[in-house]
């Protein structure tokens, strides 16, 4: 506590440059537990740079913890490149256009050649960018589908796709070096630009990434069709890329929700702007009780993640789950490239290692590869690097994660909701143009396939006290590893963070080829899979659970089933 006192009035001192911060630190000035709720710790840069809750003090997003990150990445970027570059966008959050251009002064400070979008854009257009323009790293503020009161930074490499561990532990070693008042250096926005250090991003980047993402779409399809779409960007940024790709590969009768179109961080419709949930949707709902739509359609803050729901033929609405989307994608894309001749055997679909094993069966199915990886896209991207290095990006089909991220093309190396909400529209207007709904495609590929079913368990720990309960629990898990979960004994075990993978009935005991990750994930007798895993950008628990039935009754209850026990043998009901 004595530590965080002083902190504080270090920054009562020092912060002053911004108005709110210095109100906010007043305000706390008696209370202790507010004092080191943001003093106690720094925001920890990692592979996805920085998150937290926007505010004042080391554990909070502001101007000052962006610009010591920014100073130790200009640090990293000038340490190994001669004349480096970054590209910077931003999202609709709360200060998002103030942290890019407090960033941006801070890189052209440095010497460092600064490229900036005029307006907010989606994420996978700032990955677009940072290769389009040759740029050494990129910097995209947005904490994704996080609640309004977050913020975060998000750091990627020349290769378009946020940094790994290797470089994301450097670039921290040079920020722990930098001293948040003294060390920082910083030029005048405007000044730097008019002096030409720092420039705006202009029309050719953002028409040459709608030329990439209508290569991976029919527009004969799309054209041809009378679907009726409802699209929400939920206050964020997908409102112009989304509505112009759908325009332009000639949807005909697509409809927006007013209370959701235009950006606001303060997302007063849906404090979770997360289109894996319902809420998202109820606006969306609404507007069909008016439009009758076939689909509605939903993208987060930042644009990297798109939900849907599907109409049941009466007005009401199923919202699908990541990994069914995923699923129907899957079947779409590979059933069409094969009808068309187009399909290359040995082609890779691109998973992450908690998404549906359902992905892999249909994969098969096809004649293509699997390969899987550590939760986060930059895995994918990587991947994808690595076959364009050895001339083989025509191998790469499409990637994934159960979590609403999908990539179809190269385009950018991390997961696209434009391209996916175009693909996802075609797929629709294609299936109806059958007499089906993506219902009726989904419950085939079940019969089909098997009845997997998935789902995630989140489990919230906020402050300090959360952190430690987080790391308890998974040491837990280590030191008295569960025997059978729903009474059904544990064959196979995995531990990412010791790259571990234990056969239990032999206790043979292989390393894992991937990089360490603080994740369990265990194998059960009657086929089910239980992933348990820190979330690394939310105070939360994540638990993934797959299974696989004859019938979706039978799925149903074994999903409940397993759910429950491991949610008591971690003491979490």
């Amino acid at each position: 506590m004595n530590n965080t006192k002083a902190l504080y009035t270090k920054w009562l001192d020092c912060a002053i440059k911004d108005k709110d911060i210095t109100e906010e630190l007043e305000k706390i000035k008696n209370d202790d537990v507010q004092i080191n709720e943001r003093f106690y710790t720094d925001l920890t840069f990692g592979t996805g740079g920085i998150r937290g809750v926007i505010g004042a003090g080391t554990n909070r997003m502001n101007v000052y913890t962006v610009n010591r990150a920014t100073q130790g990445l200009a640090d990293f970027l000038n340490s190994n490149y001669e004349k480096p570059s970054v590209a910077i966008a931003y999202d609709s959050r709360i200060k998002s256009d103030v942290f890019a251009k407090s960033a941006a002064s801070v890189l052209a400070a440095n010497g460092i050649k600064v490229y900036i979008f005029k307006e907010l854009v989606p994420t996978p257009m700032l990955s677009f960018a940072v290769r389009y323009l040759k740029c050494q790293s990129g910097i995209m503020i947005t904490a994704s589908h996080n609640p309004a009161k977050y913020n975060g930074y998000k750091c990627y490499n020349e290769f378009g796709y946020q940094i790994t561990d290797e470089a994301a532990a450097e670039t921290f070693e040079y920020i722990q070096k930098v001293d948040i008042f003294k060390d920082v250096k910083e030029i005048d926005f405007n000044n730097a630009v008019s002096h030409g250090k720092i420039e705006f991003i202009g029309s050719d980047v953002v028409n040459n990434f709608y030329d990439e993402v209508s290569k991976q779409c029919s527009k004969k399809i799309c054209e041809s069709s009378d679907i009726r779409i409802i699209y929400t960007p939920l206050n964020g940024t997908g409102n112009k890329p989304v509505r112009h790709m759908l325009k332009s590969l000639g949807f005909k009768n697509v409809f927006i929700v007013k209370e959701q179109e235009n950006p606001d961080g303060n997302f007063p419709t849906c404090p979770f702007p997360n289109p894996e949930i319902e809420q998202a949707f109820e606006y969306a709902i609404k507007l069909s009780e008016k439009e009758n739509a076939d689909m509605l359609i939903a993208t987060d803050p930042d644009c990297d993640r798109v939900g849907i729901a599907i109409n049941r033929g009466d007005n009401t609405f199923r919202l699908l789950s990541g990994n069914e989307t995923g699923a129907l994608l899957c079947e779409y894309v590979l059933s069409r490239k094969k009808e068309e001749g187009s399909l290359i055997p040995g082609s890779y679909l691109v998973k992450t290692i908690v998404t549906s094993e359902l992905i892999t069966k249909i994969a098969h199915k096809y004649d293509c590869e699997i390969k899987n990886f550590l939760t986060g896209f930059k895995y994918i991207g990587e991947f994808i690097s690595q076959l364009e290095k050895e001339g083989k990006e025509n191998l790469y089909v499409l990637g994934m994660e159960e979590s609403y991220g999908y990539l179809a093309g190269i385009h950018v190396r991390d997961k696209d909701a434009v391209v996916a909400s175009s693909l996802i529209c075609e797929m629709a207007a294609y299936y109806k143009n059958q007499n089906k709904s993506l219902i009726d495609v989904l419950e085939d590929i079940y019969k089909k396939y098997g009845f997997f079913k998935s789902t995630l368990l989140n489990f919230q720990f906020e402050g300090a006290s959360g952190m430690e309960k987080m790391k308890s629990l998974m040491s837990y898990l280590r030191e008295k590893p569960p025997v059978d979960i729903a009474d059904s004994k544990i064959i196979k075990s995995f531990d990412y963070l010791n790259n571990k993978e234990i056969e239990i009935s032999s206790g043979i005991i292989k390393q894992i080829p991937l990089p360490k990750s603080n994740v369990l994930e265990y194998h059960l007798e009657n086929g089910s899979v239980v992933t348990v895993r820190p979330s690394g950008t939310e105070p939360k628990i994540k638990i993934y659970v797959t299974v696989c039935g004859k019938t979706k009754e039978s799925s149903d209850e074994l999903l409940n089933e397993v759910s429950d026990s491991i949610k008591k043998i971690l003491g979490l009901v």
